[in-house]
């Protein structure tokens, strides 16, 4: 594996986490994911809701949590309440419904330039996989591991690769974009 295949695999890995975090914002409808990265005090351990309850989507703006262990509800409850979702659960018994309300021009708005701060992250993070992956190819050059030719060429898919990796996260950036504005 070329050092270029190295840095194309780490690039791809940071697509998907950029993917990951681009279902964790709220569109018009209700998505199991937007719960991916809350945590639940269960006995005093931070643990994922995902660890301690099943989540359906009960229609277009309904979530429902069935906590395994009906003891943890109100934790549960608590912990979506306290959440930067700004959504009010309620208990049917054992089953917490959370009810997502519809998302004004402003929060939408808000949700786009959010969704440019993950894509720019993500764009940084393969920037940065790609400098350490020249200076590399730059070292191993100057010290005859590489040929000149074998250098540049290298550097040349490093640039291509590079490319790539920046235009698909433009891609997913603006599918995201026309999935939060549609209403």
């Amino acid at each position: 594996m070329s050092v270029v295949d190295e840095a194309s695999s780490q690039m791809d890995k940071t697509i998907e986490t950029t993917k990951e975090n681009f279902v964790g914002i709220r569109t018009g409808r209700a998505n199991p994911a937007l719960f991916n990265g809350l945590t639940v005090d269960y006995y005093g351990a931070p643990t994922s809701l995902k660890a301690l309850a099943s989540i359906g989507v009960a229609d277009n703006r309904t979530l429902s949590v069935t906590p395994f262990d009906v003891t943890q509800a109100g934790s549960i409850e608590k912990a979506i309440r306290d959440s930067d979702l700004g959504v009010n659960p309620r208990r049917d018994g054992n089953v917490i419904h959370v009810t997502l309300p519809e998302l004004t021009e402003e929060r939408r708005k808000d949700y786009v330039k959010l969704a440019h701060e993950i894509a720019e992250r993500g764009k940084v993070a393969v920037r940065n996989i790609r400098r350490k992956t020249k200076e590399g190819i730059d070292k191993a050059t100057k010290d005859g591991d590489f040929g000149e030719d074998e250098g540049k060429r290298l550097l040349t898919d490093l640039d291509k690769a590079t490319k790539k990796a920046t235009e698909e996260i433009d891609t997913l950036l603006e599918t995201k974009e026309k999935e939060i504005l549609s209403v």
